[in-house]
């Protein structure tokens, strides 16, 4: 399922980190206050983390109230399948798979549900790369 990563991030308002982390050294918790500067609503998922900074943090997918625009996903691509019900339940705007994060099956069941996913793709760079080519209405 195609779709432009630029229109993907500019049509956005809510976005969901799962697998964020309050540690200073991750990549999923500094990438949330990122976007979260750049005026998107922002949440996480984790199991222990209550709140990274002012982002809410929920146990799961499903307890994140309201829609959710972009599923931001931190999790090793193994882990995928344990979220999927949670994920089509719920169905976000689009899943977006993290720099690293690959799972083709888990892939084809989501875009099978209408639900775009856009995998192995840092959504800060492609920000930039949006935002540098003014295609960002943020």
């Amino acid at each position: 399922m195609e779709k432009n990563i630029c229109e993907i991030l500019s049509s956005a308002k809510n976005i969901c980190v799962v697998g964020i982390s309050d540690k200073p050294d991750r990549d999923s918790g500094r990438i949330a206050l990122f976007l979260q500067s750049k005026a998107y609503q922002l949440s996480g998922v984790h199991p222990i983390v209550k709140k990274v900074d002012t982002i809410p943090v929920y146990l799961s997918i499903s307890e994140v109230p309201g829609q959710i625009d972009i599923l931001d996903i931190f999790l090793n691509g193994d882990r995928l399948p344990s979220i999927l019900e949670q994920i089509l339940t719920v169905k976000p705007k689009c899943v977006w798979l993290q720099l690293g994060v690959h799972n083709d099956k888990f892939v084809a069941e989501v875009e099978k549900n209408n639900i775009p996913v856009i995998q192995d793709c840092c959504i800060a760079i492609e920000y930039r790369n949006c935002s540098n080519a003014g295609n960002l209405g943020n």
